[in-house]
């Protein structure tokens, strides 16, 4: 349905009317088909309600704040998941057949599955922050993006954190780090990077995994206090997270030395914890908090000026703020479609070329209302991630706070990394990689 207060004066009304309304939902000639896969239930509903209702504000708030994106409104259907890979291809397949020009998986599992079913089909696949880091090869994964960061670029930004908390690369020699980790193909997807890293720079690394849902962790805080590591790094994800910080602290483990993965740096990991979690460290690629124009439109458009109801519902909280930063990427890919095929609804091969086209300089991030927010942005046909800088931040016990600037990941090490997994996956697949020379841009 379109989200916009003619249809729906509140919150609790928009979700009355899409449970009613959404299975309807389709392309329309004066619409924007935005389907978003969400998980407000299932065992990770914590951190699945703040992203869904991200991308909910948004659309209302481009509905009714502009009237849609270059005069068409976002008509925005969520498909439930739970996080479950089997009802995350059923949606894929449900707002497929709706003339769905985008999808945005929300689960690195799922985006393994709609990899290749995004080149069949013609439909981009955007996985911010998340899935397999070598689609960060465009040559090679035509229609899976995954800026501003990957998780492999991450994986290095940390161990050069740890390098200047250390007093260089140098004196990492004689350091140990422990990789806490959840046991899928997300948590193991830092592994390559940080043995390639540990290799070149001689920390020792220890690899210790956590079975889903990771509520049981005695067995691998006592590996931890065995090897006694100088650091640990989580890359964990819903429950998993509360309860290793809380058996960090149980185990004294010091929380300005442990350093978590951005799904592993939320509200709902470090409050759970208490006092007990400050100082705790975590990567992200945006800022947290609300002090941004465009937040305070959120609360003017959306929820009519209460500031209340705008924090119940999540806003300004971290996997909030990801999800309208999501939300803004897409919106501005489509805005860049747009400027060369007409403000129109646009298919799918469309708003892959306006993704891989996509320049976010800091001054448009101003004029959105995002000053600060993120790091400039620019995808090219080699490149869909683009830079990867990753800032850290820290819990204080209220809220989140940037304490680095930008860190640079080591490129001359992650994407050669990148593009030689990337050629593994051609080959095994029959892909023949793209000439970019060639490529219309």
């Amino acid at each position: 349905m379109i989200v916009s207060k003619a249809a729906s004066t509140s919150i609790l009304g928009f979700l009355v009317a899409m449970a009613s309304v959404s299975p309807t939902v389709t392309a329309a000639e004066d619409t924007l088909y935005w389907p978003v896969f969400v998980f407000r239930t299932g065992p990770i509903a914590p951190s699945g309600i703040p992203s869904a209702n991200a991308s909910r504000d948004y659309a209302m708030l481009i509905n009714e704040r502009d009237g849609g994106i270059n005069g068409l409104e976002i008509a925005y259907e969520e498909c439930e998941t739970q996080y479950n890979t089997k009802l995350g291809v059923e949606c894929y397949e449900k707002v497929k057949a709706k003339g769905a020009a985008i999808v945005q998986p929300a689960s690195t599992g799922l985006t393994y599955q709609l990899i290749p079913k995004s080149a069949v089909d013609k439909i981009p696949i955007l996985t911010m922050g998340y899935g397999r880091t070598d689609a960060a090869d465009g040559r090679i994964f035509e229609w899976v993006f995954n800026f501003p960061t990957t998780y492999w670029s991450q994986a290095s930004a940390f161990v050069r954190y740890v390098s200047q908390e250390e007093g260089g690369l140098d004196k990492l020699a004689d350091k140990s780090i422990a990789l806490l980790y959840h046991n899928s193909a997300y948590g193991k997807e830092p592994i390559p990077v940080l043995e390639a890293l540990s290799e070149k720079y001689g920390y020792k690394l220890h690899l210790i995994a956590v079975d889903h849902p990771g509520q049981e962790q005695k067995a691998a805080w006592l590996q931890i206090r065995r090897h006694r590591p100088d650091w640990v790094f989580l890359w964990g994800f819903g429950v998993m997270n509360q309860v290793a910080l809380k058996e960090a602290a149980a185990s004294n483990f010091p929380m300005n030395r442990m350093l978590g993965v951005w799904w592993s740096g939320t509200e709902s990991d470090v409050v759970p914890a208490g006092d007990k979690a400050i100082g705790y460290t975590a990567g992200t690629f945006h800022a947290p908090g609300s002090d941004f124009p465009l937040f305070q439109d959120i609360v003017k458009y959306v929820y009519d000026g209460d500031v209340e109801e705008a924090r119940r519902n999540h806003w300004g909280e971290v996997l909030y703020n990801r999800v309208i930063l999501n939300n803004v990427y897409t919106a501005e890919a489509m805005r860049t479609a747009m400027a060369r095929w007409g403000n129109k609804p646009l298919t799918g091969e469309q708003v892959r070329w306006g993704l891989e086209n996509l320049r976010i300089t800091d001054e448009r991030l101003a004029a959105l209302g995002l000053e600060g927010f993120a790091a400039p942005l620019k995808i090219t046909c080699e490149d869909h991630e683009s830079r990867g800088s990753v800032i850290i931040q820290q819990w204080d016990g209220k809220k989140w706070v940037l304490i680095t600037d930008w860190i640079e990941p080591m490129r001359d090490i992650v994407r050669p990394m990148i593009e030689k997994s990337a050629a593994a996956y051609a080959k095994e697949n029959g892909i023949t990689p793209r000439d970019c020379s060639k490529v219309d841009g």
